[in-house]
């Protein structure tokens, strides 16, 4: 039965109930689920003992196809079926030595390709073949408007909540590099108080180094409220501490922010879950672009975004006539606002 399309959640639960399949390839832009499903099946289908002479892992770069078939028709030593693993398998330049492979596999070997950063041509007869018989599983990069959900999911399955503000924090400052924000986010669940199961931006800003006070997230919020006070004591912060906060990632926030604005002006339906759905937002911001239409008008907000760019051009040497970042940021928010 075809395979592909299965989810990391499909995959794993079968990993758990011992169901195993003979060929695995698992490929996208996302190495997370990957990595967490290739890991997996190395460290729980055999037993330590077992590992020692039924368990091979090798490299993309370091091998070739028919080094691969090879070890995979091997029998086991000393358990039920053995484990080829091959990791970083997008630098295997011939995958044809594979193709008779798949159509007779060795039943008693399960064979993983973790295929990162992109996918083989989906049009190749080894690829559609490999789901007759075995399991495809692609992981594609996640967007922004992802991450609040993943980062909220991701500490719920051990029980503990992440407040809006907290999530929002972690959205702007770690991307959506999945590994990178599970790393930080085991380091929060670590140092968490005992018995304490909820993450605060005071808890992110301590352990992780984000301010909870001054970040772009609050100079947004400054600005949607036209608080001229609080935006310009943010802007001196991000002056005084330009390598944490600098101009470029400050401007795309902006940039995102106020063309998304331009859209909600146009919307037909402003409804919560519509304006989310349009967007691509959390539906908890939604209330960010209905105070802010109050605030700047379809004709401001065109306004605001060709001075964003502008400002984007000068920090990258153009007409800018050696201005610090950190003054044609102020003089940025200076227009927004006034």
């Amino acid at each position: 039965m075809a395979k592909q399309g299965v989810s990391y959640d499909q995959v794993i639960s079968e990993l758990r109930r011992k169901v195993y399949k003979p060929l695995y390839l698992l490929m996208g832009e996302e190495p997370y689920y990957i990595d967490k499903i290739s890991d997996y099946i190395q460290e729980n289908v055999l037993d330590e003992s077992q590992r020692e002479f039924d368990l091979t892992v090798v490299y993309g770069k370091d091998t070739d196809m028919a080094a691969i078939v090879n070890a995979a028709k091997r029998y086991p030593m000393m358990s039920p079926c053995q484990v080829v693993i091959v990791k970083e398998a997008q630098h295997i330049k011939d995958w044809e030595p594979l193709q008779y492979y798949i159509s007779h596999p060795q039943q008693s070997t399960i064979l993983v390709f973790a295929y990162k950063y992109g996918t083989p041509d989906k049009r190749k007869k080894w690829v559609l073949d490999i789901t007759k018989s075995g399991v495809v599983f692609e992981s594609d990069k996640f967007r922004d408007y992802e991450m609040g959900a993943w980062i909220s999911r991701y500490a719920k399955d051990v029980n503990v909540t992440v407040d809006e503000k907290a999530v929002v924090m972690l959205t702007e400052f770690l991307g959506t590099d999945l590994s990178k924000v599970a790393n930080e986010l085991d380091k929060l669940l670590l140092t968490k108080p005992a018995g304490v199961n909820r993450i605060t931006p005071e808890h992110v800003e301590k352990n992780i180094g984000i301010s909870k006070d001054y970040n772009v997230f609050e100079l947004q919020a400054a600005l949607i409220n036209r608080d001229v006070v609080k935006a310009n004591r943010i802007v001196r912060y991000f002056s005084d501490n330009k390598k944490a906060n600098p101009m470029v990632m400050v401007l795309a926030q902006l940039f995102n922010f106020f063309s998304n604005l331009m859209m909600y002006h146009y919307l037909p339906d402003k409804s919560q879950m519509a304006v989310a759905q349009e967007l691509k937002v959390n539906p908890f911001f939604v209330k960010d672009y209905e105070k802010a239409s109050k605030a700047y008008g379809a004709w401001r907000t065109m306004n605001i975004i060709t001075w964003i760019r502008e400002t984007d051009a000068r920090g990258k040497g153009i007409d800018s006539n050696g201005v610090e970042d950190g003054e044609l940021l102020k003089e940025l928010i200076f227009k927004i606002l006034h």
